[in-house]
Parts: structure tokens; sequence; C-alpha cells
């Protein structure tokens, strides 16, 4: 029996080298690294900052966490969630067609390079400068906000599809060319029909996704709950921080669990 075993072990490829080879190259990128945090300067008033922060936590502005005004904290994130929620949707509607010219499975090579570089230029510039661009295009403002995760949301949203639309059965696809069908018609009958659960999959992450990066483009002035938050920051207002922080925890406690749930729900039935 240790003779079999022994004959089966020598067949495994040696990958020795290879783990070394590997080992190597994380410590030299480690190495590398570390400079980047030579910077680190924490003072004494930086640890009375943070003291300040933490108190700010614990003993949050209860008028404002449970206001129900428009400056309340309640408001702010039904603000931040409706942002997040046409960004996804503005931006679901534009990647689903570009999607579908991009993949190699449904049009030209030449069509699909065109289409990718398209996507990939999309893909290449923050949130954070597109946040910056629409507010000063349309003004400080909710607008500004959704416009831009619209435009973030057509780069990950058009890259996560194409790589679903190229894994689908090809011998439907092979079935409805040989009956001659057209584009349109190889969509509506050969691809979402497969493809209807992955896409909405899809889009809830990306919607869980755009929920923080809404708070991230609220501190630029797109609208939601970060706009506040950094007003209360430059302003010391350390229980007006730590009650938006609550509130921030819990819609995205919240969010993940419904996310989470859906998604399995969608995935598995």
């Amino acid at each position: 029996m240790s003779e079999k075993l022994e004959a089966v072990l020598s067949k495994e490829p040696q990958r020795g080298v290879q783990y070394g080879i590997t080992i190597i190259i994380i410590l030299i990128l480690l190495a590398s690294s570390m400079p980047a945090l030579g910077g680190a300067d924490i003072t004494a008033k930086g640890f009375e900052m943070g003291r300040n922060i933490l108190g700010g936590i614990l003993t949050p502005d209860t008028s404002l966490l449970f206001g129900l005004g428009d400056s309340g904290v309640a408001y702010l994130i039904l603000q931040t969630i409706a942002i997040a929620f046409l960004g996804t949707l503005v931006g679901a509607i534009i990647a689903v067609p570009l999607s579908f010219i991009s993949a190699t499975n449904i049009v030209p090579r030449p069509v699909v390079i065109i289409t990718r570089f398209i996507i990939m230029a999309i893909r290449t510039v923050p949130s954070l400068v597109y946040g910056l661009m629409f507010i000063r295009v349309t003004g400080p403002g909710p607008f500004a906000g959704v416009m831009t995760l619209a435009i973030v949301s057509i780069g990950m949203i058009s890259k996560l599809f194409i790589e679903t639309i190229e894994d689908l059965d090809s011998g439907i696809l092979e079935s409805l060319d040989a009956f001659g069908s057209t584009l349109f018609q190889k969509i509506r009958y050969g691809i979402l029909p497969q493809l209807g659960t992955d896409f909405i999959s899809i889009l809830v992450y990306r919607f869980d996704m755009n929920l923080r990066e809404a708070t991230i483009l609220g501190l630029v002035g797109a609208g939601g709950i970060g706009a506040p938050m950094i007003f209360a920051l430059s302003a010391y207002h350390w229980h007006q921080v730590g009650a938006i922080l609550i509130g921030l925890f819990i819609l995205v406690f919240v969010v993940e669990i419904l996310s989470d749930k859906l998604r399995q729900k969608i995935l598995h039935g």
C-alpha cells in the first residue's frame, strides 16, 4: 500500500520551485511597500482627536439621530438609498445593451474591441473625479450623485455582464443561428432566459456597493449623508459625527443582510 502511495506521490508535479519564487516575489513586494508606512506621524493631538471621535460615537446627538426633519439621519439615509438605487438603475439600463455588443459570442471581434475600449475608459476614472466633474456641470446635490454612480456602475456592471454572457451554453445560440435568427431574437430567446437570475444578482451586488459610494460622494457635495458628515467633521461636532456614523452602520448592516438573502434566494431559489 505504501509503495503504491509513494508511486502516486512521485507522479505529482513538483511545485517547490514555483512556491519558492512566489514567496520571494511576495517578500520583495512587501519590502518595497514598507516605505509607504514611513509617513505615519501620530502625535498627542492625533490621539486626542481619536478620543474625541470615539466619545462622539458613544454619545451621539440624539436629536440628529432620531430627528424626522430633512436634516435628520433618517431623511439623509433615505436620500442616500434613493441616490444609490437610481444610479444603479440608470447604469444598468446603459450597461445591458453595451454588454451584449461587447461579448465575443454575440458580435464580431472588431465591434467587441471598440466597445470594450469604451468600457475600459469608463472604468479608468475614479468615482470621486466623476463626482467633481458632475458637480461642476449640474451643481452640488443628489442629481450629481445619481449621474456619478450611473457612470461608475456602467463599467463594473458591463464587465460582469460580459463574463456572464460569454459563459452561456453555446449550443442554444448555435441552434438559433441555424434557424437564421436575428441578433435581437438570439438575445430575446437564447440569452435572457439563461441570464435573468445572474443579472439580478449582479445588480443587487452593485447596489450594495453604490450605497457606500453614495456616502463617499456626499463628502464632495454630491448629496446623501456624506455632506452633513464632512460639515460636522470640519466643525469638530463629534456628537453629530457619532450620530451620522451610527446611522451609516445601521444602514450598511441592514442592507448587507437583505442583499445577501436576496442573492441567495435568486441564485438558489
